[in-house]
Parts: C-alpha cells; sequence; structure tokens
C-alpha cells in the first residue's frame, strides 16, 4: 500500500508487510488492541490499535486533540481503557496506576518534570526506590549504579546539585536516569525538546540511540515533524482519536506526515520574501526589570524592532523572555532604561495609551492574560477598546456584535454563537480570537509571544503566515518563541537572550544553528 510515495504500513497490514531492517525483524513489546477512552462528550481514543517493536524508536504524532497523550496516559496507567486490551512483554496487562506501569517495566518521562527542587540529583532519582538494604538507603551501591547508566548512555548530570539549580535540560536528564534506574523496558518521552536548546536535542538524541541499541524500546511523542524524522525508526499518526497510519521513518516525508496528521495538504515551509526593513518602532535602551519574585531579570537589555521586520527572540524558557513582554506592553514596571516607540518615550506610559499608540500584544499566557474567560467571544474581541463601541455613552451591541462576526468570519475562530463564554473554544480558537482581537486594532507594533505554542501543525501555519502578512505590510513584530526552526523560518533577524541579556543578534542569512545553540546555553563563540 502506498501514500503519497512512502510506505505506509497499518496495523492491519503489520503481518503482511515485512522489512528487512533489522528492528522490524524484532519481536513486538507492545501491542494495544482497540483501545478507546471516553470523556464527557469526547471520543479521546477510538479503537485504537498501536504496535511498537522491542529496541526501536516509536514517534507518535498527531494534532491537539489526536489522542496522543490520553492513549500513553493509559499505557502508563494514569487513565483506565473505556475498552481495548494491552499486551506487553508477551503477556496481558491491566495497569490501575503509574506504579503497576513502572513495575512492568513502563516508564515515562512528562512534559512537565516531577522533581523536587530542594533534593539532589540522586536522591530524586532514588525517591520511593528500595536498594538492597532497605530499610536503609544504600547510596554507594545507588551512586555506583546511577553513573554507570550515565556512562553507557551518555546522560551527564551533577548528582550532588540541587534540581533547583539546574537547567530544564539537565532537569530532564534527572527524569531519563530516574525511569532508567528503575529498569524499564519501554520509556516515553512527552514531547521531550520543547524545553531544550539544539546542543541538548543532539545530545538526548544520541543518548536515545544508545538505548536502542542497547534494547531498550522508546516511545518518542512530538508534534515537531523535522525531529521525528532524524531520531525514529517508525512512526505512527493519530488523528480525531484515530490511528491513520504507521510509516517507516525512511521511507516518509514531512509532507506526508502532516497530510496524514491534518487530512489535507499543509504548507510547511511558508515563503517569506526578502524585504528591506524601515525606520526603528521600538528601541529599547538600557533596560533593567525584576521578575515575580523581585530578582533581577533583564540586566540591560539593548534592541530596535523596525517597520517591516520580524525579530526573533531566540532563548529557552525562564530567560527574560516574559519580563521583556510585559515591559514592552506596560505590565511590568521597569527599574532602570527607556523606551522609545516612534520617537516618543513611553517608558512610564501605563498598557491603555500604550494601546492608543499602536503597540498590540500576543501574550504567552493566553488564558490568564490574554482573555476574559467569562466573557463573550463577541466582549473578548473588543477588550480595552470599549469605548469604541459606545453610543451616548451606552454599549452599542448591534454593533459589538456585528464586528465580531465580522472578525470570526476572517480570522476562521470556529465558535456556534458570538455571545458563548470564550472559555468554551478550543486552545487553537482561543489563539485566534486573541490574534483577530489584537490585529485588528492596526497595530504599528505586534509583540508575538510563543504564538503558536500548543497549536496543532494547521494552526501553527495560520499563525505564522499572519505574522509573515503583518511584517510585510510594513508593520513590526517582535517574536518571542522557544521554537528555533519557527524563529529560523519567520525572522529577519535573530536576538539571542540567555539570563537576562541580549547574547548576539544575526541577521537572516548569517543566523547558524550552532551558534545560537552555543549563545542559548550560556557559551561563547570563538573569535
Amino acid at each position: 500500500m502506498r501514500f503519497g510515495g512512502s510506505n505506509l504500513v497499518s496495523s492491519e497490514l503489520n503481518s503482511e508487510n515485512k522489512t528487512e531492517d533489522n528492528k522490524m525483524e524484532n519481536k513486538k513489546i507492545l501491542e494495544m488492541k482497540g483501545i478507546t477512552k471516553i470523556f464527557p462528550r469526547v471520543v479521546a481514543n477510538d479503537k485504537v490499535d498501536f504496535e511498537v517493536n522491542a529496541g526501536e524508536i516509536h514517534g507518535l504524532l498527531g494534532e491537539n486533540g489526536a489522542g496522543k497523550t490520553t492513549l500513553m496516559s493509559i499505557l502508563y496507567g494514569l487513565y483506565r481503557p473505556d475498552g481495548g486490551e494491552i499486551i506487553f512483554d508477551g503477556g496481558k496487562v491491566e495497569f490501575h496506576s503509574p506504579g503497576d506501569a513502572i513495575k512492568a517495566g513502563i516508564g515515562m518521562v512528562h512534559q512537565h518534570f516531577m522533581l523536587v527542587n530542594k533534593m539532589t540529583a540522586l536522591n530524586n532519582i532514588l525517591l520511593g526506590y528500595r536498594t538492597p538494604k532497605d530499610p536503609l538507603m544504600d547510596y554507594e551501591w545507588a551512586r555506583k549504579r546511577v553513573e554507570k547508566l550515565s556512562k553507557t548512555y551518555g546522560i551527564e548530570v551533577d548528582f550532588d546539585e540541587q534540581v533547583i539549580n539546574m537547567s530544564v535540560g539537565e532537569q530532564q536528564r534527572v527524569e531519563i536516569l530516574k525511569a532508567l534506574f528503575r529498569d524499564v523496558k519501554l520509556l516515553i518521552l512527552d514531547e521531550p525538546t520543547s524545553v531544550l536548546t539544539p546542543i541538548e536535542t543532539e545530545k538526548l538524541f544520541k543518548a536515545l540511540r544508545r538505548m536502542s541499541e542497547e534494547g531498550l524500546t522508546v516511545i518518542f511523542i512530538t508534534h515537531k515533524l523535522k525531529e521525528a524524522l532524524e531520531v525514529t525508526d517508525r512512526i505512527t499518526v493519530l488523528r480525531r482519536g484515530k490511528n491513520v497510519g504507521t510509516l517507516i521513518t525512511k521511507d516518509t516525508n514531512e509532507k506526508d506526515l502532516a497530510r496524514l496528521m491534518v487530512g489535507r495538504e499543509v504548507e510547511i515551509v511558508i515563503e517569506k520574501k526578502k524585504k528591506e526593513s524601515g525606520e526603528p518602532v521600538l528601541r529599547i535602551e538600557e533596560i533593567y526589570a525584576k521578575n515575580d519574585r523581585g530578582l533581577p531579570a533583564l540586566k540591560g537589555i539593548n534592541l530596535t524592532v523596525k517597520r517591516g521586520e520580524i525579530l526573533g527572540m531566540a532563548g529557552v524558557s525562564g530567560n527574560g523572555q516574559k519580563e521583556l513582554e510585559e515591559v514592552i506592553v506596560g505590565t511590568r514596571k521597569v527599574e532602570k532604561g527607556r523606551l522609545i516607540f516612534n520617537g516618543e518615550d513611553i517608558t512610564d506610559y501605563g498598557v491603555g495609551r500604550r494601546v492608543a499608540l499602536g503597540i498590540s500584544c500576543i501574550p504567552e499566557d493566553r488564558i490568564e492574560t490574554g482573555m476574559a474567560p467569562s466573557l463573550t467571544v463577541e466582549e473578548n474581541l473588543i477588550l480595552r477598546d470599549y469605548v469604541k463601541f459606545t453610543k451616548n455613552g451606552f454599549m452599542d451591541f448591534e454593533i459589538i456584535e456585528k464586528h465580531a462576526e465580522k472578525l470570526i468570519d476572517e480570522f476562521g475562530i470556529k465558535t456556534p454563537s458570538p455571545k458563548v463564554a470564550a472559555r468554551t473554544l478550543s486552545g487553537g480558537n482561543i489563539q485566534r480570537l486573541i490574534i483577530a482581537r489584537e490585529l485588528s486594532r492596526n497595530p504599528v507594533l505586534l509583540v508575538a509571544s510563543q504564538p503558536t505554542r500548543g497549536l496543532d501543525i494547521a494552526g501553527i501555519e495560520y499563525v505564522r503566515k499572519r505574522l509573515i502578512s503583518f511584517a510585510e505590510e510594513g508593520k513590526a513584530v517582535l517574536l518571542i518563541s522557544e521554537d528555533l526552526e519557527e524563529i529560523m523560518q519567520l525572522s529577519d533577524r535573530i536576538a539571542v537572550i540567555y539570563e537576562g541579556k541580549i547574547r548576539g543578534i544575526f541577521d537572516r542569512e548569517e543566523a547558524d544553528l550552532e551558534k545560537i545553540g552555543i549563545l542559548m546555553s550560556g557559551g561563547f563563540l570563538e573569535n
């Protein structure tokens, strides 16, 4: 069976379609048959068949809501299935808790780590584990065992360091070692690269390949097609709760995977015309600001954002990006320095005055700061603009409704009515609502912070096209994103932020992933 020039191995055809690849000849370590999980008004998994061979790295792809995490949560014992059966390592199993799954040999590293910050890496790894001297803890035996695992897989960790002092990449390595320490046969990784620099991502991939060589099986959940193609042996795609195909990685490509995920052709690489940027719109001069804990977050930031350009801000989460966004829109106080917008010093201006001047924002936290969940869709579409929709001092609801219907149509917001509560919308439609509101103000500068985080492929395609067209109109965009592929694809210039400082600025043509990765992790470039 062929699909878009690729070998498509569906679960029904696995027994018939054999491959010469050694890993494909391995025995199945996992068979999930007819797995069904129903939540109120949602069928998350619809009779899903999913098979994984021993010793392979198996990718699991799908849009938001496709059922990936639910399926893996069932496998890990977090949910009970409403139908179907699981066969693991040759026997039928029923897991009532993650503890059951761990005892059977299944480990999972979640997107949000589950570590105790005030404990050392070693103590986190040993947490809940019984050593040979139980009830006493045999630290000497445990350290030797962990160090051997670290050396075998190339997973470097300072075992005596407290987790709170570690980077997110180091914390992830602690989570992986914690699973390996428990002799897992199958390791599930949920979006493991979303918090990593390029250098850390490559280290992770090397470790995964070593695990596979040693006979360990890995399920790699991701939305990043390039990474799935780089590190996996096979890839299973879920769409709307169903398994729509399992592909041999070396025989497929991004377009085929995207088509399976979405059900239509998707523009993976969006063409961006080369265009000369104009005059500066925003100048950030020696800005200092503190974070919510009163600690220095921005330490002398200098940046210029110009008309007609997208300036990308690359950096690992927690290095001052959130504080920079809030300083620009006016929700965080500047300790020192100046903000110059179209030649005017706006350092002490409030949010409303900045909006009136032409500054709009797609905030990082769209639920907490980007919208009012209890208000209706149409009310959210005029937030901070109520005065424009009044007549003789009263709200003109007819005009508000017409305005909402226009934006809902133009920006493709899926909602049963403009009058339903905004909280009832999906994440992707909430993002469309925010973009519609912010762009309808006809701003001069758009601060777009993590604009595609959590969106599916179709949503990402839509948002990226909107940002490009906005800049092509001669407006300015400051794009703050942890997705380096997004930064590289959309930006005209790229600034790298680390620990509240700008470590370097590159033109699009000279941007180099290795250089950016070094600066993102606090390293220095050779002259």
